[in-house]
C-alpha cells in the first residue's frame, strides 16, 4: 500500500523510522518535531505540523525528499497515509456556494489563473481522487487537501472562497 521512512537530517542522515499506518502524533513514538527528510514507497502521504492531522501540511509523494523545506523543517507532528485510489480522478468546481453557478470538471493538474475561473470558485464536489487545491498558480500560499466523496458546500468554511487558481490530483504510487 504505502511507506514512508522519515529522517533525523536532510538528505536522509542520522536516525531513521519507517511506517506503513497512520501516526497521528509523533511524540507517542518519539519523533515529534524531528523530521528533516523522507523516502515513500507507493502511496502519497500527508506530513502534519500538529498532532491529529492539524496544521500546516505537505504531501509527499513516491520517491525521495531530500529535504522537507524550512518551512516545515523540524515541525511535522502526525503522517497520515492517503489511502483513496487515486487512478482517474474527477472533482467538479462551482463556481458559487452550495455547488450553484457554472461547474467545471477537472480530471488533471489544471492551473486556472488568467482564465474565467481564476479565484472565483466557491464550492466544490470530489467525485474520485484526492486532490490539492492551491491559492497560487505555482502551486503556493494556502493550500487544501480534498479527499474522495469530500464535498465543500462553502469555500469561506475553509477559508478558500475565491482563491482558487491552481489544483492537482495525487499521483498514485507504482505499486498501487
Amino acid at each position: 500500500m504505502g511507506k514512508i521512512i522519515i529522517y533525523e537530517h536532510a538528505n536522509f542522515q542520522g536516525l531513521s523510522r519507517e511506517f506503513t499506518t497512520d501516526i497521528p502524533n509523533l511524540t507517542a513514538v518519539g519523533w515529534n518535531d524531528i523530521v528533516s527528510s523522507v523516502k515513500v514507497g507507493g502511496q502519497p502521504w500527508v506530513a502534519y505540523e500538529h498532532v491529529e492531522y492539524e496544521g500546516q501540511f505537505l504531501v509527499f509523494e513516491e520517491g525521495e525528499h531530500s529535504f522537507v523545506g524550512k518551512d516545515m523543517n523540524d515541525k511535522i507532528s502526525s503522517l497520515q497515509l492517503i489511502t483513496e485510489d487515486l487512478h482517474n480522478p474527477q472533482i467538479t468546481l462551482y463556481q458559487h456556494v452550495e455547488y450553484k453557478g457554472r461547474s467545471r470538471i477537472v480530471r488533471e493538474t489544471t492551473n486556472l489563473a488568467g482564465g474565467e475561473d481564476d479565484d472565483i470558485v466557491s464550492s466544490h464536489k470530489v467525485q474520485r481522487g484526492v486532490w490539492l487545491l492551491c491559492e497560487n498558480s505555482d502551486g503556493s500560499g494556502p493550500r487544501h487537501l480534498s479527499q474522495e466523496h469530500e464535498d465543500v458546500p462553502n469555500y469561506k468554511t475553509i477559508d478558500f472562497n475565491d482563491k482558487l487558481s491552481f489544483l492537482r490530483p495525487l499521483r498514485p504510487g507504482r505499486d498501487s
